[in-house]
């Protein structure tokens, strides 16, 4: 009993990372208009800022997969504890570079910043998702990380309207470099806390130190390198949509409205994730069958009205939002509680069936206009929101003392986000930004096999994942 009641603390504590990192993944976003005002870049220069946040993502998890090759797995030695603390201390790192940046008034200098931050970013990754599914049951493992993912997506949410305070409301002209200062410094601050509360807190140890293998082991499992390639349609499908989402929002066959405008349907897409993700996990409290029901009903459509509510804010009495018109996404809302019933908690079933309903959505959209085609995109947030927990857990099911070089290569494949985007924009120049969402359905296809094909794999291995993962205990 007080085994459970230590994981619980656990969960508690691991969360708290995942909101970091989306909160400050998200500031990105806040960054890139003022920094692009600020050194007047182009707005190639301007992506320079998320190419050098997500190529971090890559750089970091091939270099853990170098060294765990060559000498054993560096969190099996050391632990995920000293493993989190390690990538804890390389983001305060980061956070700090900001200010001697700002002194410097060097655009390179920001950029260096952001890299070494998403590298402790990076090993933050590798140590906490696998860290948070062997917290308990592996086997609900997925939605253990639909609870952190929706903290995560939580942080995502708020750091724009924070971040536009701080950092774009309180400058002179809108031009002042120095606003980014204070707040990430109080960054670098939280960081630093973090680190002493993990240091103090007990936390499980999973370590293997008795059997510290070398080699690439990891990828003897079928499950993990078909998931690598999931991982990557994944993120690249997920963050197509977004990318293109403004522009999409603002042909005359859809709304045909300023970007600035769309702005507002962007965030709905990305807060949808939010939602689908507080939905998923439900399964991780002790509900009765009844009341797991009525939450998993009720917690969406309570969530969307509080994504509402935080646009309210932002927008003030300087933009006119049509709050009524938005009640059109409360059946699309319906619809995905009625698929999460349908997956049953089940990793592999789920993922199967959301894959094939975003496929479906992305054909409606492509082939009506209007506020159909529009809700139908939007609403691919609430079925992408339990594909990263899912894939990883099945992904990582079975591997043992290889869980974190493969939890590495997992990382390692959200490099999908950044090759993506640039194909569909290719199609996009040649055919219409409308026609060019033929792109994301392909990756969709791929997770519906994968979904399919990694059950069987499983199974050969002695692993019931799906059968243990249904009882939602």
């Amino acid at each position: 009993m007080e085994q459970k009641k230590n994981y619980s603390v656990s969960l508690a504590f691991l969360t708290m990372l995942f909101f970091m990192w989306g909160f400050i993944t998200c500031l990105n976003d806040i960054l890139i208009p003022h920094f692009k005002a600020i050194f007047v870049l182009t707005y190639f220069q301007s992506m320079l800022i998320q190419f050098a946040f997500f190529g971090a993502y890559f750089v970091g998890s091939f270099i853990y997969f170098i060294i765990s090759s060559v000498s054993g797995d560096p969190i099996n030695k050391i632990g995920y504890k000293n493993g989190i603390l390690l990538g804890l201390l390389i983001a305060a790192c980061g956070t700090f570079l900001f200010f001697p940046a700002a002194q410097m008034q060097s655009f390179g200098f920001f950029l260096a910043a952001l890299f070494i931050l998403a590298l402790g970013f990076t090993l933050l990754q590798i140590t906490a998702n696998p860290y948070v599914i062997l917290l308990g049951n592996p086997e609900t493992g997925s939605h253990r990380l639909n609870l952190a993912g929706a903290i995560n997506s939580f942080g995502t949410t708020i750091a724009p309207i924070i971040g536009g305070v701080l950092i774009l409301n309180n400058t002179v002209a809108g031009n002042d470099i120095n606003s980014v200062k204070v707040p990430y410094l109080v960054l670098t601050g939280i960081f630093l806390l973090l680190i002493i509360v993990f240091k103090i807190v007990v936390l499980p140890k999973f370590t293997n130190e008795q059997n510290i293998e070398k080699g690439v082991g990891a990828l003897k499992f079928p499950q993990l390198t078909l998931g690598i390639l999931a991982i990557f349609f994944y993120v690249g499908a997920e963050v197509t949509v977004g990318s293109f989402m403004t522009s999409f929002v603002g042909l005359k066959e859809i709304k045909g409205i300023s970007a600035g405008a769309a702005t507002i349907y962007v965030s709905l897409y990305w807060g949808s994730l939010m939602i689908g993700r507080f939905t998923g996990s439900v399964s991780v409290f002790n509900f009765s069958a009844l009341t797991k029901k009525i939450v998993t009903a009720v917690i969406p459509v309570a969530v969307f009205f509080f994504i509402l509510i935080m646009f309210k804010i932002k927008a003030g009495d300087n933009e006119v939002i049509d709050f009524k018109s938005m009640m059109i996404y409360l059946p699309f809302i319906a619809v995905s509680v009625i698929a999460f019933f349908i997956g049953q908690e089940k990793p592999a079933r789920t993922l199967f069936l959301f894959s094939g309903i975003c496929i479906l959505l992305l054909i409606l959209s492509l082939i009506t206009t209007g506020e159909l085609s529009l809700w139908s995109l939007i609403s691919l947030g609430l079925y992408n929101s339990i594909m990263w927990p899912s894939i990883f857990a099945l992904a990582i099911a079975g591997l043992g003392k290889h869980t974190s070089q493969g939890s590495s290569l997992l990382v390692m494949a959200i490099l999908g986000g950044a090759l993506i985007p640039p194909l569909q924009g290719i199609l996009a120049d040649s055919i219409g930004v409308h026609l060019s969402f033929v792109v994301p359905i392909f990756c969709y296809i791929y997770l519906a096999f994968y979904a399919w094909k990694v059950s069987s794999i499983l199974k050969s291995q002695g692993i019931n994942y799906e059968a243990a993962a249904g009882s939602g205990h």
